[in-house]
This record gives C-alpha cells, structure tokens and sequence, in this order.
C-alpha cells in the first residue's frame, strides 16, 4: 500500500495580511514594520532562531550605517536595534572602521541580537514561525494567493494580501513564476562564498602594535595614524605573511574583524568560487570546502601572523556566507552608476553610503567604487517591485539591482532598511486594499520618515 501526502492532508490555513519570508535582518524589520503599522503579520524563517546571514554564517560587523564622511544616512529600526543593542550590553554603537574601507561599523553579540530581534518581534505583535520552511507558492494571474510552509507540524498554507521575499534568495518570486536574475551579466557568475569562523586568544595590541611599525603591509586607506587612539575593530593586509605562505585560497590578503569578546576575532578570509548557492549539490560542495579552508586560515595565522601565537577557533558559522545569488527582476533595476554617481530619485525609500564592494567571482581581488557627492545613493522604489506579481514585494540581498550594485545593497544596514521599506509599503497597501505599484509614494515616504528613516 503507497501514501502520497496530497491538498486534503494540508493543516488549516494561517491567515495573515502580511506574510514575509526569511527571518533575517530585511526579514525582522520587515515584520517590525508591517506589525507596529497594525497588519496581521507573520514572519517564516526556515533556521530555529532569526538573524539570517549575522547569526547563521556570522558576518560580522554591520557595515555601515554611514557615509565616508561620517554622515548617519541609515536609522529608523535600524537604528533602534543598535541602540536596544547597546542597553543589553550586546554592541559598542557605531564605531571608526580601521581597515578604513568605510567611516564606520558595528559589532554585534550575535545571541543578544537574536533575543532583541525577536522581543521587538514579540512588542510588534507578529506571529513567528521557527523551523519552517516555504516549498510552494500558489499563484494565479499574477497574485499570490498562499505560501505553503513545510515543518514539523506537517504542510501549511498561510494566506495573505501582501508577500515580502525577504529569502536572500529570492525563492518566493522564484516559487511565484516572477521574473529573477542572478549573477553577473555574460556567465551569470556570482560573487563567492565565503566561510566565517571566530579564534580567541588574539593579542589585538600585538597587533596593532605590529600595524604602525609596519603600515606597508596594510591596506592603503588604514588610518595608521589614528591607530594608537582608536579601538582596534578591523584589519586588511599581511600581504607578506600571506604571499610567502601560500595557502591554496584565491585570494590576496587577510581580513578579520575584532570582537564581540575582548581576544577574539572574526575571520574573513575563506573564499569559494564557481558554485551556485540556489544548488543544494553547489551548496552541499561549498560547505565541505569552506571548512577545509577554515583550518588552513586557522593554521596559516597561528603561524605566521603576530598576535596570533596562542589561538584557537572558537566557532564555526552554521553555514556558509552567501554574497550573492537569486534576484528580482524589477520594476527598476538599480545600476552601478546610480551607486557611483551618488544619484537621487523621487521614489527614494532608503538610502546608502557603502560603497561597491564586488570579490571577484573567479579572480583574487576586489574592485571597490567609491559614491560621489554627498556620499549616499538613494534605492528607489521601484528596486522593490516584482515586475510581474503584483503583490510581491522583495527585500535585502534579493532586491532588483545589476551584478555591481548588489554589492552595496546586500550589506547587512543597507537590507534592514530596504526591509522596513519593504515592510511600511506592504501594511499600507493591505489597509489601503490596494496593490504595492499603486500605493501613494509621498504617504510611504512620509510614514518611513515619522518612523526615523533618513529619505
């Protein structure tokens, strides 16, 4: 006798107004958003615990909430988690970057972040739901009808008015038959992933140390300077230690960020090329060759990175780091020179002033392009709309941009704040009963500003 679970062995429906998929930073204040605005809101995460990319695969610092210029562009619940952060005891603020990539960034406590995202989670009244997982999409006509969520307690239709892919990978709007893309232009090559693990028992001052007396070795825009004033939160070179060492990783220099704990570091230096993180087989490599390169990183700074001399690995992330992967097609697409050019746009939900910061899908560096003028870029509305599901909104690393421009907006600040955008639009689109396209952008606009977003 065969059993195929069919419609009929379906639980019953949960229905809500605003249904956002993926519990990462877009996700969270997404959910934050749409729920203090009075939408029946639930929020799906596939993990057992929320954060996406800063608690799953541990990027760390949040980069950056600033311009080069020191100009906060990204607030509003952002901003709020930090400050909520900082009175838990969980983050130091905003502090100088002294790799001198960008002004500022923002270390974290991973654990705390994940109990203060899911209390004001909690305070906004949104129903989450751990462990589960969205494998299909009812769709008709262009509208979404119901997601189904696979879980423990069996297959779940949740229902709703307005859909917000906050996935990182687009896997709603895929599901949906909305128009996606992925990768760069030509070979739909994608940026590479990248395995993240902390070591204790670093003697930062040894490093920092080992940085002033030898500025040469260090990424051009360090402030060496500044250094023996500031905090010790980021480190780019060794470019001696590492080419004389020649670890078989395809990249050109090292990279660790310091912190939360006063001797530890975060390691940002494996780098796993040519696989698709939308394949379970590419992922399933990628993850087996990240922790091959996690030990050889481990063993090559023990040995030949001063400050290093006593350290273990402390942790490895849970998965590996996706850069990039799945996007919307949009009803815009945001491009490089929007970024460079630094360009302003009437629909602006959010703004931004990281700039591209595109590792090479096949090569060993990274090309950076500055943002001209004030040193922000506005991301329009329209990076927010699928092109054609009508009531799909997208949020973080799958919003509608070229291969260069993702490489701002999918960094951690620049998603919570597409994701309250996100969010702020999908609750008031199902109080006004109207489709994301027609909502009424001067009301958007004026609700993400009451709300401390800097338009």
């Amino acid at each position: 006798m065969t059993y195929q679970r069919g419609v009929d062995d379906m639980n019953p429906a949960i229905e809500a107004e605003v249904v956002v998929v993926g519990g990462g930073p877009a996700g969270i204040t997404a959910a934050i958003a749409a729920g203090r605005l009075g939408a029946q809101t639930v929020l799906i995460e596939r993990y057992g615990f929320v954060g996406g990319m800063s608690t799953a695969a541990m990027v760390y610092p949040w980069m950056t909430f600033h311009t080069d210029s020191g100009e906060q562009v990204i607030k509003g619940i952002a901003q709020e988690i930090v400050d909520r952060l900082q009175a838990s005891g969980g983050s130091p603020g905003h502090l100088r970057d002294t790799v001198g990539f960008v002004h500022t960034l923002t270390p974290y406590h991973p654990e705390i972040y994940q109990v203060v995202a899911t209390d004001m989670l909690r305070e906004a009244g949104v129903k989450l739901l751990l462990h589960s997982f969205v494998d299909e999409v009812m769709t008709r006509d262009g509208v979404i009808y119901h997601v189904v969520v696979t879980n423990k307690s069996g297959r779940t239709p949740v229902t709703g008015r307005i859909f917000v892919d906050c996935s990182g990978d687009a896997d709603v709007a895929k599901l949906s038959g909305a128009e996606t893309l992925q990768g760069r232009e030509g070979d739909n090559r994608s940026q590479p992933m990248t395995m993240k693990f902390r070591m204790r028992g670093v003697d930062l001052h040894k490093v920092k140390a080992y940085m002033i007396s030898h500025p040469e070795e260090f990424y051009s825009k360090t402030p060496i300077a500044e250094l023996p004033d500031l905090p010790l939160t980021g480190v780019s070179g060794f470019y001696s230690q590492w080419k004389r060492a020649e670890v078989p990783i395809n990249r050109d220099q090292v990279l660790f960020f310091a912190g939360p704990a006063d001797d530890e570091v975060l390691i940002n230096c494996t780098r796993v090329q040519g696989l698709d993180a939308t394949s379970a087989e590419d992922l399933t490599l990628a993850e087996q060759e990240g922790r091959k390169q996690v030990l050889l990183m481990a063993e090559f700074l023990k040995r030949d990175v001063p400050g290093f001399e006593r350290t273990s690995i402390s942790a490895v992330a849970p998965q590996i780091g996706i850069r990039e992967s799945r996007r919307i097609k949009g009803y815009y697409q945001l491009t490089q020179e929007d970024v460079v050019e630094g360009r302003k746009f009437s629909d602006v939900i959010a703004r931004s002033g990281y700039p591209i910061d595109i590792h090479d899908p096949s090569g060993k560096g990274v090309t950076a392009s500055f943002i001209a003028g004030d040193g922000a870029y506005d991301i329009p509305y329209g990076c927010l709309l699928s092109a054609n599901v009508s009531n799909l909104l997208a949020a973080g690393r799958c919003i509608s941009t070229s291969h260069e421009a993702l490489a701002t907006t999918r960094l951690t600040p620049s998603c919570m704040a597409t994701g309250q955008a996100a969010g702020t639009a999908a609750a008031l689109a199902a109080a006004a009963g109207v489709k994301p396209q027609a909502l009424d952008i001067p009301q958007l606009q004026e609700q993400l500003k009451r709300d401390g977003v800097v338009l």
